[in-house]
């Protein structure tokens, strides 16, 4: 048994590689949280909700065929272009703040890039199961490679969960190509005052960098496994 995957009865040096992982999501979280909450303090000048704006920009879009929900949660805001609802959390749903509409807006983008066929959100739509497969199947396999001291299985495993990394590589292009739509009708529309539009830039800017940085901690994850299934393959040697 290769008790610490290879490094004796020593702490695992590759830990240092999750700590950086959690400090990169936290601090990311941490900035949305904290610039969504700054920005839902501020209400727009027109006194316009997210659900009206939403609406406005799917109907600007030639969009009629897409529902407008609730759903519960704090930042839980999504479309589903397979259901064709766009589906705004608690804190977003009917609100009047800065926020709210930058998110709303947001979510109307992924509905315009469906109406539009975007390829890279047809390519998300494709890397879907493969990326459920490998973030289900990896560690179980990883972890009975090591255990058994098999290298070939723990790298069955690594392979695997490489399409995660893939699946939130071919998000990034998607979100922001969202925002950047979404901040583009805001301002070509004049739904928001400048100094309002600044503020949901800033939203939005910083709701993408938490892609950036769950893109990035699962890059330290995957170089994490190389390190270790590279250090048990040299022991199988």
């Amino acid at each position: 048994m290769y008790y610490g995957y290879g490094y004796g009865y020593g702490i695992d040096p590759t830990l240092i590689l999750v700590l950086i992982g959690a400090a990169i999501s936290a601090l990311a979280s941490m900035n949305v949280q904290g610039t969504f909450s700054k920005y839902n303090r501020i209400r727009n000048y027109r006194g316009l909700t997210s659900n009206q704006v939403a609406e406005h920009i799917l109907h600007s879009a030639g969009i009629y065929d897409v529902k407008i929900e609730r759903i519960r949660g704090n930042l839980t805001d999504h479309y589903s272009p397979n259901e064709k609802v766009l589906r705004l959390s608690d804190a977003t749903y009917g609100q009047t703040s800065v926020a709210a509409i930058g998110v709303a807006a947001h979510e109307c983008g992924h509905a315009i890039q469906h109406k539009e066929s975007y390829a890279p959100l047809k390519l998300r739509a494709f890397s879907v199961p493969l990326a459920n497969i490998g973030s289900k199947v990896s560690w179980p396999i990883i972890l009975i490679g090591l255990l058994l001291g098999y290298s070939t299985i723990a790298e069955l495993g690594v392979y695997l969960f490489s399409f995660v990394v893939i699946f939130q590589l071919i998000t990034l292009p998607v979100e922001f190509d969202a925002s950047a739509r979404a901040l583009r009708i805001l301002d070509e529309d004049r739904l928001l005052e400048e100094d309002e539009h600044r503020g949901a830039k800033k939203v939005l800017k910083a709701a993408a960098l938490t892609y950036v940085a769950a893109l990035f901690t699962t890059i330290l994850q995957l170089l994490r496994l190389v390190l270790i299934v590279n250090r048990v393959s040299r022991n199988d040697d």
